[in-house]
C-alpha cells in the first residue's frame, strides 16, 4: 500500500500520502450481498462513523468517537444514507448520515468537527477512514436525484451506487472524483513558484494546482495550468504522487516540472500573487500570518518537503 513514482526504469516506492492507503479492506466482492451486509448491521461490534452536515464526530483530544452500531441503533433507523465502508481487523465499519437532525445528535460520544480543521490532528489511519466517510455521505447528499430524467434515486450495493427509480430509465450512478493536478515547479537550481489565493489562511503560500479538463492529460493539464496562471513554460514534467483530497470530491495528482524561464506573469483573477521562493526562504518560513507553508496534512505541504530533502 504505497505509491509508486516512476523515474525512467525505476519505481521508487514512496511512503503514501495523508489520506490515503489507510488500511480498510473495502470489501468490493460483498456490497451487493445484501444478506450479508444485514448481518454486519445487526453486528454489535459493528462500528458506525457518523456525519453531520459534512461533519465527522470527534472525542476531546480531536480522536474520532467509536460509536457502535448496538450504540446508535434507534438514530440508525432515521439515517438519511448508510454506507458500508469496508473491513478493519474484520469488523464492518459503516457511514451514517444524521444531517436531517436540526441539532447534532451522539452528543454524548463528542462533538461534530470539520475535517479541514482536525485532519492533520489525527493518525494517518483515523484521518483516512474519516474523510472516506465524508466524502461518500456528501456524493449521497448532491445525487439524490437521475442525472439523467430527474427522477429520485435510490441507494444500491451498501451505499457505492444510486439508481433511478424512474423505470423507463433505470439509469446506475456511481461516485465520481474531480482530477486534480498540483505541481511543484522548480528552476532546476535551488527555486521554486508559490502562491497565494486571496481566500486562503494569512501568509499561507502552496505550489499551483487545478482542474483537469475533458479530452486533455495530467500532463498537459499541468503545462497549461502554470502558463496559465504565472506565465511560465515548463518541461521535464514528472509524476510524484495522489492523495484522496474529499472536500468535496477531489483526487490531487502530483507532479514536478522544471520552469524554462524565470520570468512571472501572475494572473491576478486566479491569484493574489506569486513568487520564486529559494530553499533558506522555505527552510527560515516563520509559519504565522507573514509567510507560511501549506497545511500537514496536504499534498501540496509533502511535494514541498521532499524537494526540500526534509
Amino acid at each position: 500500500m504505497h505509491e509508486i513514482g516512476l523515474h525512467g526504469s525505476l519505481a521508487v516506492m514512496k511512503a503514501p500520502n495523508f489520506y490515503a492507503s489507510g488500511g480498510i479492506d473495502r470489501a468490493a466482492h460483498l456490497r451487493a450481498d445484501e444478506d450479508w451486509i444485514r448481518q454486519q448491521i445487526e453486528d454489535r461490534a459493528a462500528r458506525i462513523v457518523p456525519i453531520w452536515r459534512t461533519q465527522n464526530l470527534v472525542q476531546p483530544g480531536e480522536q474520532p468517537a467509536g460509536i457502535t452500531v448496538e450504540a446508535s441503533r434507534g438514530l440508525l433507523m432515521g439515517a438519511g444514507s448508510v454506507v458500508f465502508l469496508g473491513l478493519i481487523e474484520e469488523i464492518a465499519h459503516f457511514a451514517a448520515d444524521f444531517s436531517a437532525h436540526e441539532d447534532p445528535p451522539l452528543t454524548e460520544h463528542g462533538q461534530f468537527r470539520d475535517m479541514r480543521g482536525i485532519g492533520q490532528l489525527l493518525s494517518h489511519q483515523e484521518g483516512a477512514l474519516l474523510v472516506y466517510a465524508r466524502a461518500t455521505i456528501q456524493w449521497h447528499a448532491r445525487h439524490q436525484f437521475c442525472g439523467v430524467c430527474g427522477s429520485p434515486s435510490v441507494s444500491r450495493d451498501a451505499g457505492h451506487m444510486r439508481k433511478c427509480t424512474n423505470p423507463d430509465c433505470g439509469a446506475e450512478h456511481f461516485p465520481r472524483l474531480d482530477p486534480a493536478v498540483i505541481m511543484l515547479i522548480h528552476d532546476g537550481g535551488d527555486r521554486l513558484i508559490l502562491g497565494r489565493q486571496r481566500n486562503w489562511p494569512p501568509g499561507q503560500h502552496s505550489v499551483l494546482a487545478g482542474f483537469v479538463e475533458q479530452g486533455e492529460s495530467l500532463e498537459d493539464a499541468v503545462a497549461r495550468e502554470i502558463f496559465e496562471e504565472v506565465g511560465v513554460e515548463i518541461t521535464d514534467i514528472h509524476y510524484h504522487s495522489s492523495q484522496p483530497w474529499p472536500f468535496p470530491s477531489s483526487i490531487m495528482l502530483g507532479f514536478n516540472a522544471r520552469a524554462t524561464q524565470t520570468d512571472l506573469k501572475v494572473d491576478l483573477n486566479e491569484l493574489e500573487g506569486a513568487a520564486w521562493f529559494s530553499r533558506d526562504d522555505l527552510l527560515a518560513s516563520p509559519e504565522n500570518n507573514a509567510f507560511r507553508l501549506p497545511r500537514k496534512d496536504s499534498i501540496s505541504r509533502r511535494l514541498i518537503e521532499d524537494w526540500l530533502g526534509c
